[in-house]
């Protein structure tokens, strides 16, 4: 074979997919040069022919010599579980025994002669010939299970097979056809006169509270992971350090119980100088994460010390409870802590210490012997970030609990990003798992013309498939926990991914698959489990195949007013009925504008000003489709009799949206057969500004922008009472 067909091969065996077709229907041909490049990403080696073919040899070989796949996912309901053996030829007259340990404790057996089994393929390799062959098996009920396999008394080959139920779960409100609506917030963007000048958990409770008194069934909040502790001013909420925890920002202090018994710590928040600088925090226009962790991170260690002294080692109640996270939380924890523990030691002897890929390398490694003699002599600072890691997480779960008590039909509705910084706690426990030299992104669009590489390293979907899954899984379980919805950010990548190859533009990426049916089972089983409703963020290129599988496994879309338009004709915006049908619909996003920012074009402003048209011709193009939208805002909101009085058709004479406007933007939604509808606090205060600007870091204020009320003013401010009284009108 050919050098091009060699490389060829290897990718369709890896899932990297030969072409994929932008928003514009423009097909984007993957070359072989970008091939190898995700290929070498990917571990495969293949700089030459002769590496090329060894590598394909192995991958084949590979596969027939692993007797069961590393895992099976089943669907109940799909047909028989049939698994797929791959026996060389001296099995293939003998007896095999199977034993199935069920979850719930129940063993199922059975045995049966090889040469009764079905063939599924044949293979001859240089080390003899082989059959893939289909195994029947009762079908257990859904859950986590255990495969045993003999062969003429050899064995056993183990592998987990899980059994996954058809669809997630649906609260019974939804699946009772009620239309619900809910409130969506950045959390470090709430502003209260007892917060240190960032939203937290107890801001959270507080709102879950309020807004579940007056009919609200969810608040909705940015991902709360775990993101860099050393370094504050790294607050993208999308590129966090782990999945798995939580950011410790958001604790307030003066919640935790240890507060009110730590005289120390309550002089020191007494001070003048203090209370001066916690002004000048919560007064600020903008969240300085710095300010907020100079305040916080000292006084959450004298509450360690005193925890310390007070409870574990007296081992009292609240010891016990703390003991009992730490044993629930396990490995994952203690390497999770570790990690922490370890980048704030070595970035105060290093500044430029950003994470562990530049760490001196022994450091590098979490089984090495260099970092267990380290956690062992440093076990208190390891102990601190899970002590913080218990108190986020109690906090969290004091607000999730406030929206239950408070009668919200789904809760607390949490974000999970699509992936992890290459140089955080994530990928170091996990380095196995992620192709470091790629990254993820998008292809182009009209709101980021040049694509976007969003710096995340991909999981490689052979060695996330080889775990077992146990990632996925384990990601999952921590976001759902304390959840009442999940969204899944970019839910397409259950099925792909797009990778930028090391050294390349973004646009000049390609999708990689991902094991749609297993990975959607999965998502299935566990938020039945956690009777958690899933929303799937199915925004830009998303794929048929996705959305029909999101359909069947009960899994809302996620639809955005600004794209439900006429497409095909003259781009007038959808009538309330066809809006929305099986989906959360909403206003808008945070990377989007806001409604007021829309119609004021501040987006637009801001991409001319940094330079991000690639050409004057695409920002005309832009700006006369944004003039056209205006004026097909106001005839469609004309259409169902929702113009405020004195305001015509006319865009020109609307200077800016106005809060009667908006309202009727917001009504316009609520007639929406949307089960869900989500507003934003900033769509109701009239900001302009968007919390994120796509294809920026630090040229545009993202993820600080604050809201311009006080949370305690809320109840009486008129635009949120009208507003929350339209709603409550329009969805009953």
């Amino acid at each position: 074979m050919s050098m091009t067909e060699l490389i060829d091969r290897l990718a369709a065996l890896a899932g990297i997919e030969p072409a994929y077709y932008d928003i514009w229907g423009r097909q984007h041909v993957a070359s072989t040069e970008v091939k190898q490049s995700l290929l070498t990403a990917m571990g495969v080696a293949c700089a030459d022919a002769a590496q090329a073919q060894a590598s394909l040899e192995a991958w084949q070989a590979a596969r027939w010599h692993a007797l069961l796949p590393p895992v099976w996912v089943h669907t109940l309901g799909t047909g028989p579980l049939e698994l797929i053996l791959r026996l060389p030829e001296r099995f293939w007259r003998a007896e095999l025994v199977w034993r199935l340990s069920r979850e719930d404790g129940d063993e199922m057996e059975g045995h049966t002669p090889v040469g009764g089994l079905a063939v599924c393929e044949q293979a001859e390799l240089a080390d003899g010939a082989y059959r893939a062959l289909g195994l029947g098996l009762p079908e257990p009920p859904e859950g986590y299970h255990r495969l045993s396999v003999w062969i003429a008394g050899e064995g056993p080959w183990q592998m987990p097979l899980i059994v996954c139920p058809p669809q997630c779960h649906v609260p019974p409100e939804l699946a009772a056809g009620r239309r619900l609506w809910g409130l969506a917030v950045q959390l470090y963007g709430l502003r209260s006169r007892r917060n240190w000048g960032m939203g937290d958990f107890t801001d959270l409770a507080r709102l879950a509270a309020w807004a579940g008194r007056e009919g609200a069934a969810l608040i909705g909040v940015n991902p709360l992971h775990a993101l860099r502790p050393h370094d504050p001013s790294h607050c993208s909420p999308y590129s966090p350090s782990s999945r798995q925890f939580l950011n410790t920002l958001y604790i307030d202090v003066e919640a935790v119980p240890d507060y009110a018994e730590c005289d120390e710590v309550r002089a020191r928040v007494a001070e003048p100088a203090f209370q001066a600088r916690l002004a000048q925090l919560r007064a600020s226009p903008l969240v300085d994460y710095a300010g907020v962790a100079a305040l916080k991170y000292p006084l959450l260690e004298g509450l360690y010390r005193h925890f310390r002294q007070r409870h574990l080692a007296h081992y009292s109640p609240r010891a016990q409870a703390f003991r009992r996270f730490v044993a629930a939380g396990g490995e994952a924890l203690h390497r999770f802590a570790l990690y922490e523990a370890l980048q704030a030691h070595l970035h105060a002897q290093d500044g430029q210490a950003w994470g562990w890929p530049v760490w001196p390398q022994p450091w590098r490694e979490p089984d090495g012997p260099q970092v267990q003699a380290w956690a062992q002599a440093h076990a208190e600072a390891v102990e601190y970030r899970m002590y913080l890691q218990w108190l986020a997480h109690e906090q969290l779960g004091a607000a999730a609990a406030a929206a239950r008590e408070a009668g919200m039909a789904v809760g607390l509705y949490l974000d999970l990003a699509v992936g992890v910084e290459r140089g955080g706690a994530e990928t170091w426990a996990q380095r196995g798992l992620y192709a470091f030299e790629a990254g993820i992104g998008a292809p182009p669009d009209d709101f980021n013309l040049h694509g976007q590489d969003w710096g995340l390293p991909p999981p490689n979907p052979q060695r996330l498939q080889a775990a077992g899954y146990a990632p996925f899984i384990a990601t999952l379980r921590a976001n759902m926990q304390a959840a009442g919805a999940l969204r899944i950010d970019h839910v397409m990548a259950l099925m792909r991914l797009y990778w930028v190859p090391p050294g390349l533009p973004a646009d000049a990426g390609v999708y990689v698959r991902y094991p749609l049916a297993d990975l959607a089972g999965l998502l299935a089983l566990e938020s039945r489990r956690a009777r958690c409703l899933v929303i799937g963020e199915d925004l830009g290129t998303v794929p048929d195949e996705v959305r029909a599988a999101m359909h069947a496994r009960a899994i809302l879309a996620y639809r955005l007013f600004y794209f439900e338009k006429r497409w095909e004709g003259d781009r007038s915006f959808k009538p309330p009925h066809e809006i929305g049908q099986g989906a959360l619909t909403a206003a808008s996003t945070h990377d989007l504008p806001t409604l007021n920012g829309f119609w004021l074009g501040r987006d637009l402003v801001w991409r001319e000003r940094l330079g991000l048209f690639p050409s004057d011709e695409l920002r005309r193009r832009l700006s006369d489709e944004r003039a056209a939208d205006r004026a097909r805002l106001l005839a469609a909101l004309a259409a169902e009799g929702l113009l405020p009085p004195g305001v015509g058709l006319n865009p020109d004479e609307v200077p800016e949206l106005t809060h009667p406007l908006r309202l009727a933007v917001h009504r316009y939604l609520a007639r929406s057969p949307a089960p869900i509808l989500l507003i934003q606090a900033e769509d109701i205060l009239g900001e302009e500004e968007q919390a994120n600007l796509p294809g920026t870091v630090d040229a545009h204020p993202n993820w600080r922008r604050k809201l311009s009320l006080d949370l305690e003013d809320w109840g009486q401010d008129a635009r949120f009472r009208e507003t929350l009284q339209a709603l409550a009108a329009e969805r009953g």
